[in-house]
């Protein structure tokens, strides 16, 4: 059984996660933005999940959903699931925080991390965190993926294009298959096949795609890391 913690899996992507994590035995520990919006897992939390809460928005609601995951003790796998698409808050939630949580939270063995197709679209400029829009963000996360797979050899660190799929996000008339959406996320979790178990990929339906190109490169990972860490006051090794 494997211990696995998504972050925005009150609905969309990171809820269908969660449920068929849980059909799968796993233990599953599923974040709201607010203890208000909890209630909207209590079917999962029925189910034998744990709940944690907070606005990943904020840095130090950020850093105490870390301290709540801790609290319930060691994690194999995180799901960078939350997203935004519009507002101040995208670069917060999209960026700021899965590196506050990657810095916070001890032990994992396998990392993903939600990009999107639009990422192509991002600046390679780490000016923007602070004004930013969700092409940039989506690029941001991508190269955090794959800078955590190279600073840390022994963790299995991947971002994932969903896809444009039918959320509250993504709307009703998105043309990509939902349960295709969160399947790759699931699999990089839990497989054991050899392909889930390689690291620092950009995957699009359990396929290894090409990302940006400022994905691989060290320099600017490296200096995207140093923003980060001057940002939050968390380094990350």
């Amino acid at each position: 059984m494997t211990r696995i913690f998504i972050t925005g899996s009150a609905d969309g992507l990171g809820r269908a996660a969660a449920e068929t994590l849980l059909d799968g035995g796993h233990d599953v520990i599923v974040h709201a933005r607010s203890e208000n919006r909890l209630a909207a897992v209590k079917d999962l939390a029925d189910r034998g999940a744990s709940t944690v809460a907070g606005d990943l928005a904020d840095p130090e609601e950020t850093r105490d959903v870390a301290e709540q995951v801790g609290r319930l003790g060691p994690v194999d796998v995180v799901i960078h699931n939350a997203g935004v698409y519009t507002g101040a808050q995208i670069m917060p939630v999209n960026a700021v925080a899965p590196y506050l949580l990657t810095a916070l939270i001890d032990g994992p063995r396998r990392l993903v991390y939600l990009s999107s197709g639009m990422h192509r679209g991002g600046r390679a400029d780490v000016s923007l965190l602070r004004s930013g829009n969700y092409s940039d963000s989506k690029l941001f996360v991508t190269v955090l993926a794959v800078a955590v797979a190279r600073i840390r050899p022994g963790v299995v660190s991947n971002a994932v294009d969903p896809g444009w799929v039918p959320t509250r996000m993504g709307g009703p008339g998105a043309p990509d298959d939902l349960r295709l959406g969160h399947l790759t996320q699931e699999w990089l979790a839990t497989s054991d096949d050899p392909e889930a178990l390689t690291t620092g990929g950009y995957w699009h339906h359990r396929q290894r795609q090409s990302p940006h190109p400022a994905t691989h490169d060290r320099r600017f990972q490296d200096d995207l890391l140093a923003a980060l860490a001057d940002l939050t006051g968390a380094g990350l090794t």
